[in-house]
């Protein structure tokens, strides 16, 4: 029905953004979840959840900062339940591959009776451009605290794709999808590929993690946020994860979109020339 009104949390995101701009685009009435939105959300106040879940029939979950956070599953769990309270049936969360704090959190989302999907997703192509990495793009060297382990890097226009998909489409309830890009690289390989769209030279080094969150530290990042990309580049990228899977494929019944196109095309726009994202 495409008079059905549908929350989309984190309406300003990497993907929540893109998600709202399809579901406009396909005429679906949408209710952006923000703390600055029209009716507020705030993950860390549940008196804003049941307001915001006001008439909604489908909501799309994107739990900051990440659903590796300590604490994440009973906040799934207990929104899922207010959710199901308000009459909102229809969830579908965004979720990272590897994660144990992740995989609880799905589980927390398939125990509270709702109609369901998941979306576990790789690492986002778009933190290179929209994210703490453009910085490292535009000075033309990462110093991450990644080694040789490869990672099957996807776009946040799939991860949208796809979202737009279950949200309005039947089949893909209680599935859990997950996503990633055709192919693996490493974090090196991603420089070499920036290199090549923008014909300039992009270096890779790997650097001790303790120096990349003192990096953070120093430039103010919160400590929260630190732990948690700390996590990221070491727990989780430790080869868990190389491999690829068929997610796009069974949901948009296409190929997932390569790195280098999104390198070349991003590149086109000049944000990694030092431009505004």
């Amino acid at each position: 029905m495409t008079d059905q009104l549908t929350l989309v949390i984190g309406g300003n995101g990497k993907t929540g953004r893109r998600v709202v701009q399809r579901l406009t685009a396909a005429d679906r009435p949408v209710r952006i979840g923000s703390r600055s939105g029209g009716v507020p959300f705030d993950w860390e106040n549940p008196a804003t959840w049941e307001p915001a879940l006001e008439n909604v029939d489908a909501a799309y979950v994107s739990y900051y900062p990440d659903l590796a956070a300590p604490g994440a599953p009973a906040v799934i769990g207990a929104f899922a339940e207010t959710a199901l309270k308000s009459g909102t049936r229809r969830l579908v969360l965004l979720s990272g591959r590897g994660e144990e704090e992740a995989q609880a959190s799905e589980q927390a989302l398939a125990e509270s009776g709702a109609d369901w999907t998941v979306l576990r997703c790789s690492w986002f192509n778009q933190n290179f451009s929209e994210d703490y990495l453009r910085e490292f793009v535009v000075a033309g060297h990462l110093y991450l605290p990644a080694g040789d382990v490869g990672e099957p890097f996807l776009d946040a226009d799939d991860i949208a794709d796809a979202a737009a998909a279950v949200l309005t489409q039947d089949g893909h309830l209680g599935e859990v999808y997950e996503l990633t890009g055709p192919r693996l690289l490493t974090f090196a390989d991603t420089a070499a590929a920036i290199s090549a769209a923008t014909g300039r030279t992009v270096g890779y080094t790997r650097i001790p993690v303790e120096d990349f969150t003192a990096s953070l530290a120093a430039d103010d990042v919160p400590g929260d946020v630190v732990e948690l990309l700390s996590y990221l580049f070491t727990s989780v990228l430790d080869g868990r994860n190389e491999y690829v899977c068929d997610g796009v494929q069974r949901v948009l019944g296409r190929p997932a979109r390569d790195f280098a196109d999104y390198a070349r095309d991003t590149a086109a726009t000049g944000v990694w020339n030092g431009g505004r994202p």
